[in-house]
């Protein structure tokens, strides 16, 4: 696949996360599609393919850590905040164990 193609590729995938990562939240949408716009312009006339690739590499990690790290929280009274949580957010509940698993 060539190189364009991954980077557009990368900065489709971005979009998207911050659109489900950031639903309902106008401000944090706005800043993260601006951000966003912004580094890859920063970058536009990098022509350097180990560069590319570092920046692609960096792109897809923050992709991730954005869609895996970041949740909601609204103020919903004077000392209260209510968590907005996504289904991609939540863990099998695997009871705790001292002993490690044996391979079969």
């Amino acid at each position: 696949m060539g190189t364009r193609l991954k980077v557009l590729r990368v900065f489709k995938t971005l979009h998207r996360t911050r659109m489900a990562v950031f639903k309902d939240d106008d401000r944090a949408l706005t800043a993260a599609r601006l951000k966003i716009n912004e580094e890859f312009r920063k970058n536009i006339n990098e022509t350097s393919e180990e560069n590319i690739q570092k920046m692609i590499k960096m792109g897809s990690d923050v992709e991730t850590i954005l869609r895996q790290s970041v949740v909601q929280m609204e103020h919903v009274g004077e000392e209260r905040l209510l968590l907005r949580t996504r289904e991609s957010l939540f863990l099998e509940n695997v009871p705790y164990c001292d002993q490690p698993r044996k391979k079969s």
